[in-house]
Order: structure tokens, then sequence, then C-alpha cells
């Protein structure tokens, strides 16, 4: 159902019910939590990937059918426990989580593909937020997130519609970082992955933390919230560790 494929730093997660489109059921969705917890606290692990079994979905969101057979199933839709929500889940590690979208990811699996750091798209990915159509509103961030990623039209010509969103058109639109062939998808999430995983780990984690903290917060204080916690991690940075690393930033330039 979850499979974790650990090699060099990077821990590849993949949902894993092919034949459901990965639909996050509640076995799934508690299997993802404990797996996060889990990468979060290993420390041979500098990044995750995040992806779906085959090339039909990325994930199709919330079990359909198991909504439709338990009465209490559509509570998950608004959980708000990292067990329930996988968006919770993702956000508690603290690690980049990078994206790999095979295919659809639609609604819920849309706002899963949001609750990643960076999304690389294959030629076959898809974004559809169909809450309207369901009759739901969403619960895991999705109209609030959007909209400050693609900007408030577009996103309200996605959810207002239910359209499905072509991976090229995410690019230009500034969802997905790049597109690449479906056979290149993995390799190039790896390859991102391994240039992230040659930086410190806590570093990482730092960067990430004041990034997301201050697109939570308005441009003014975001600014504050760098000067804050940059003065105080930067203090403890040594001349004789800025130009250890000065050696190794100009060797990759001459590489890249």
């Amino acid at each position: 159902m979850l499979l974790v494929d650990k090699q060099d730093g990077i821990a590849v997660v993949t949902l894993n019910r092919p034949e459901a489109m990965n639909a996050l059921s509640k076995a799934l969705r508690s299997e993802l939590y404990r797996a996060m917890v889990a990468l979060d606290a290993d420390p041979e692990v500098s990044v995750v990937i995040l992806t779906g079994a085959g090339e039909r979905a990325f994930t199709a969101g919330l079990d359909l059918k198991e909504l439709g057979s338990d009465a209490g199933a559509m509570s998950a839709a608004n959980a708000e426990g990292a067990e329930e929500n996988p968006v919770k889940a993702i956000e508690l590690c603290k690690k980049p989580v990078i994206g790999a979208i095979n295919g659809v990811a639609i609604t819920g699996g849309f706002e899963v593909a949001l609750a990643c750091d960076v999304l690389i798209a294959s030629e076959n990915a898809r974004f559809a937020d169909t809450h309207a159509r369901v009759g739901i509103m969403p619960g895991w961030g999705l109209s609030q997130k959007l909209s400050r990623l693609i900007g408030l039209y577009r996103a309200k010509e996605l959810s207002l519609t239910g359209n499905f969103l072509d991976a090229r058109k995410a690019e230009a639109w500034g969802l997905v970082s790049r597109v690449v062939p479906a056979e290149d998808l993995l390799p190039t999430a790896r390859k991102l992955a391994a240039d992230m995983a040659t930086i410190p780990v806590e570093t990482l984690a730092a960067y990430k933390r004041i990034i997301d903290d201050g697109f939570a917060l308005s441009f003014g204080e975001g600014l504050a919230l760098e000067h804050a916690r940059s003065s105080k991690l930067n203090r403890q940075v040594t001349p004789e560790a800025v130009e250890a690393r000065r050696a190794g930033i100009q060797a990759r330039a001459r590489t890249q």
C-alpha cells in the first residue's frame, strides 16, 4: 500500500494503490503518517520524494468508495490530526519533500501535491480541483494555497469549473518546476534531491521553515522574520566554515 525505498540519503515514498488510482484510504493515510514521522527522524535521510505507483495517478484523493460506504469517513476531509490528514503528515517532515507527479492529482490529491516543497511533473500529469463538483469544500488548504501560487483568477477558474490543468500549462502557470517524459520523472527528481542532499540537513530544514513561515505572513513581517532568524544563525558560522564551503561552491559551479 505504501512503498519506501532509501538510497544515498534520499527516500522515495510511493503511494501504491494503482488499481484504485492511489486513492487515500484510511489505511493508506495512516501508513503515510507513520512513514513521514519515521523519515523525519531518520538521520540517514536528507530529502524525501513522494510519488504514485503507475502512470495513471499520483493520487485521486480520498477514496470515494470508502466515503460512500462509511457515514463517518467524510470527517477525513477536515481532519486536524496528521494520521488522518495527509497534508499535515507531509508537513510534519522538516526535510524537503519533492512531489514527483506521475499522473492525475485530483481534489484531495491536488492538495497533497501542494503540500510538497517542489513539484516535478511527468507529461502524463494533470491537476483538477473537483471539490465543488462533488459538493464539498476543501479542508486541506487548497482554497488558500492555490490562489497564492498561481493567482486568484486562475485558481478560481480551476476550482469553480473542476476542469483539468495539463502538465505543460501547470508549468507555464508556475505550479510545477518542470515537465519531463514519464520515464525521466524519478531520475529527474532523484537528481534534484541529490543536489539538495549535499547541503547539511539542519540547514535544509531551517531554510525550508523560514520560507514556509514567511509565506504565511505579510511581506514586511516576512522580512522581519528573516532578519531575526538569520541574525541568530549567522552569528554561529565561523570564517573557517565559510572558506571551506566557498571552495566547494566554486568547484560545483565549474561542473554545472
